[in-house]
């Protein structure tokens, strides 16, 4: 009778653990689902706010567009638009362009930052190309006019962002590297300002062009050019304004690491026949590097002059320290960053300028982009927890959820095509990577 009876309280105790759970449980789903509901009203009210802001683009007082456009970049910072995209991709962009070809300063780089801001959400694909193809020639032609340094470093981040991402054809980077550097460099072409460039627009120039030639096969390019490249570089390396000094040494950096100058002179020692000609340009070479070397050894140590900033004295300091020790020993910086508690790594000099000109581009919006955007992802080959874990996806719009979940769909064919891209160019960067003193040595 006791038995039973302890069995019986037993089994109570059981049906009752389980009532507690299966009440925890349709607790928990109704939190759930209140949860999905409230990001859902979220993204309406996003989703009104961004189109009442496409709509103010077609108005005809300047202010107004500004003001649409700046909403529209808060909201492609805040989050990834992929739903808002996948339905009014032209739409937004057609109106961005004609505020780049007719708009005031401040109008043109906020149409430049937005469809800067397209082309990272849209991703590799066809739209991307079709961002690529809007643009030319409207934004060459933008950098011709005027001299608002705010309006002409929009106007470069943009082309390089659009082309990044955009552009599958080595030419069309080579397109955008020569329109950037005919800006600063008017013997080239006629495509340049009317005014001498400042400091400011000197640094976004090279820096843009940096960003661009981490995804360039150096032995693609005429072997004058690196000549020409390596020379007005190591001229900016002697200018006063810092920035301008650490653009073009990330710059130098990026040529070394892609070992361009390295094959260039390989090609010129094996050419035989031992011309005149070429003896004097193996000589140049030889002097160029050394002449690099020193300015890099000089600004490594630089004391500090009268009312320098100290910040970007360190940041120099610290930055040809690093490109003194890649140049005499081979060994790239290696970093690390917290991005919602998981690890951003960068292990050459390639992915840093790329994580480096991504981060200013993106300003604000970077940790949200680095988070969910599944570009960086394949770009820095990062993969945060959060957003890849059952509960995360629970949280995407529908069309995320399908964007996400497709193996066919039109995003996850252009990832493929970009991860091949970049897994060619890392391989190429591993084999041509060299120190400047070995290579000194061998000549």
């Amino acid at each position: 009778m006791g038995k039973r009876s302890s069995q019986r309280k037993h089994a109570a105790m059981l049906d009752s653990d389980d009532d507690n759970s299966s009440v925890s449980s349709s607790s928990d789903a109704r939190s759930d689902h209140m949860s999905v509901s409230a990001n859902e009203e979220v993204q309406l009210d996003k989703d009104r706010l961004l189109d009442e802001a496409l709509d103010a683009l077609y108005e005809k007082r300047g202010s107004t567009r500004e003001k649409a456009l700046s909403a529209i970049i808060e909201a492609f910072n805040s989050g990834l638009q992929h739903e808002f995209v996948e339905k009014k991709f032209a739409t937004l962009l057609h109106p961005c362009i004609t505020s780049i070809k007719k708009g005031s300063a401040k109008e043109v780089s906020l149409a430049s930052h937005a469809i800067g801001l397209l082309a990272l959400t849209v991703g590799c694909g066809d739209n991307a190309r079709e961002i690529l193809e809007g643009i030319f020639p409207t934004l060459p032609q933008a950098l011709k006019i005027g001299a608002d340094s705010s309006k002409i470093s929009a106007l470069l981040e943009c082309l390089a962002i659009v082309t990044f991402v955009g552009g599958n054809d080595p030419a069309e980077t080579e397109r955008s590297m020569q329109i950037m550097w005919q800006l600063v460099h008017p013997k080239l072409g006629s495509n340049v300002a009317g005014v001498k460039p400042s400091p400011a627009v000197i640094t976004a120039m090279v820096s843009a062009w940096a960003f661009l030639l981490t995804t360039i096969d150096g032995l693609s390019l005429d072997p004058k050019y690196w000549q020409e490249s390596i020379s007005y570089l190591s001229g900016l390396l002697d200018k006063d304004d810092r920035s301008v000094r650490i653009a073009a040494g990330e710059a130098l950096a990026v040529i070394f690491e892609i070992g361009s100058l390295e094959k260039f002179c390989s090609q010129v020692k094996g050419a035989g026949g031992g011309s005149t000609q070429e003896g004097k340009e193996l000589a140049h070479m030889h002097g160029l590097r050394g002449k690099v070397l020193n300015q890099v050894r000089n600004l490594a140590v630089e004391a500090g002059g009268k009312g320098s900033a100290k910040k970007d004295l360190n940041s120099q300091r610290n930055l040809f320290k690093d490109i003194l020790e890649f140049l005499e020993h081979g060994d790239s910086p290696e970093t690390s960053m917290k991005i919602g508690g998981d690890a951003l790594q960068t292990s050459d000099w390639c992915q840093l300028i790329q994580l480096n000109f991504l981060k200013h581009f993106l300003g604000g919006g970077f940790v949200k982009h680095m988070q969910e955007n599944d570009l960086l992802h394949d770009i820095f080959g990062f993969a945060p927890k959060k957003k890849y874990n059952l509960g995360a996806e629970h949280q995407m719009s529908s069309g995320e959820k399908r964007l996400f979940r497709s193996p066919n769909s039109v995003l996850n064919k252009a990832r493929t095509q970009f991860l091949n891209k970049q897994r060619m160019l890392s391989k190429g960067r591993n084999v041509g990577r060299f120190a400047v003193g070995a290579a000194d040595d061998e000549l």
